[in-house]
């Protein structure tokens, strides 16, 4: 699994350069991202992507499609395997709809569905497993979807060429302590709550997800901001949970003044937490080089516990009864 990892910039740009069929939407104001666990934080990247734009988002992870899905909506179905049972159930629906449908797997029953109907598919490569393949799906739908997403090239390869800085600090060629990735795996040995700022939830999800999945850990995480209106007062407690701040280069104000509160709290009160700031340059660069570091971190903590990053043992078990 870490070698997957370790040629994710290479993947990254591969799937960017790929020729993939061009495809024609016209008249979308309202763009739907259909997925689970890594294909889901898929569509949480694209969400962040977009916020920007004149345009309305939605992220479903689970059955129903919104009711305010219609002829110029583009419903966007990501499922790694191709047999995701909750995305699958919405592609079969969008059927029974007006709305446009697009659907990205590397195969499986989505792949079939979606040839008997007639209705547009990109099949992606996949490598070792869902979360690994992160970058491969990412890249890829960056470039088949350039007309609709309106992202630059130049910012897709200043990503690329972050990812492939980043990589010189967190491989498995560095297992030093200049490794931030490593290190960060090595003072995580309570429960991790991750507070992220507006613009970096997709990050947060994705480490929670990633440290779950590969380290077998429970994990929390939370709104910096609507933490202080609640969540902080459980510090009244000691506990072995510890504080992670996912910090952006350009935070709103007001959320660069409430890092300052929060961490003087944490002194004040004798609690160790763990910053982590975005690198500087364009949301994708931020967003990707964040859950990079992040994911490896995830791998490296498993390894501590001498678990197994690849079986998701509870996952099987559940999707076999479904």
């Amino acid at each position: 699994m870490y070698k997957i990892y370790d040629n994710w910039p290479k993947i990254a740009k591969e799937s960017y350069g790929y020729d993939y069929p061009k495809i024609e939407f016209e008249n979308i104001d309202h763009i739907v991202f259909s997925g689970m666990g890594g294909s889901g934080a898929i569509g949480d990247i694209f969400s962040s992507i977009l916020s920007s734009e004149n345009i309305h988002v939605s992220v479903i992870k689970g059955y129903i499609l919104p009711k305010t899905v219609d002829s110029k909506t583009l419903v966007i179905n990501i499922s790694a395997s191709g047999n995701t049972t909750e995305t699958l159930t919405v592609l079969k629906s969008t059927m029974k709809l007006k709305c446009k449908t697009i659907s990205f797997s590397s195969g499986g029953k989505m792949e079939k569905f979606c040839k008997n109907n007639n209705l547009e598919f990109r099949k992606i490569l996949f490598f070792h497993s869902p979360r690994a393949s992160f970058v491969s799906f990412l890249f890829s739908m960056l470039k088949i979807l350039k007309k609709i997403i309106k992202i630059k090239d130049k910012d897709v390869k200043e990503a690329i060429t972050q990812l492939e800085n980043l990589n010189k600090k967190i491989s498995s060629s560095n297992l030093t302590e200049y490794n931030p990735a490593l290190e960060l795996s090595k003072w995580l040995t309570g429960i991790p709550l991750i507070y992220y700022p507006n613009g970096l939830e997709s990050a947060a999800i994705r480490f929670k997800n990633s440290l779950q999945e590969n380290a077998k850990m429970h994990v929390f995480s939370e709104d910096v901001i609507e933490a202080c209106h609640n969540g902080v007062v459980a510090w009244e407690k000691k506990s072995n949970v510890q504080p992670i701040l996912l910090k952006g280069k350009d935070d709103y104000v007001k959320t660069k003044e409430r890092w300052k509160i929060l961490k003087k709290y944490f002194k004040d009160n004798k609690i160790d937490y763990w910053e982590i700031e975005s690198i500087e340059g364009n949301i994708l660069s931020k967003l990707v080089c964040m859950i990079y570091l992040l994911d490896v971190s995830s791998i490296y903590k498993s390894v501590m516990e001498h678990i197994d990053p690849s079986p998701v043992e509870s996952i099987t078990y559940i999707k076999n009864k479904l």
